[in-house]
């Protein structure tokens, strides 16, 4: 995995959104999260198709740091399956990709 990574992940609000985005943060885990929504998601639960309005959470991490942030997401979820995804970071400005690891690490 790259050293830098998005991970990100859905839910059913917005206050769960931004809850989940200060706990990743505020234990270091994330350097910074941006909240999108709400958006349409379609997909099959129990046999049948669904669709809801959901709101996308996605935040930037060190690659060191994505196990315990998946760990964070999974215990805080209030989703019996949660939408869990990290994408490495191929590029990117380098001044802001340094921030990103400085700030996932012990003040």
């Amino acid at each position: 995995m790259r050293e830098h990574v998005i991970v990100s992940s859905t839910t059913d609000s917005e206050p769960t959104a931004r809850e989940l985005a200060a706990q990743a943060v505020e234990a270091r885990l994330g350097a910074c999260a941006q909240i999108v929504g709400p958006i349409l998601s379609v997909y099959r639960w129990n046999g049948e198709v669904q669709a809801d309005p959901e709101w996308r959470l996605e935040i930037k991490t060190a690659a060191d740091r994505v196990a315990p942030l998946v760990e964070l997401l999974k215990a805080q979820h209030n989703y019996e399956v949660p939408e869990i995804i990290a994408t490495p970071i191929e590029g990117g400005s380098s001044e802001f990709l340094e921030w990103l690891v400085n700030e996932t690490r012990a003040g």
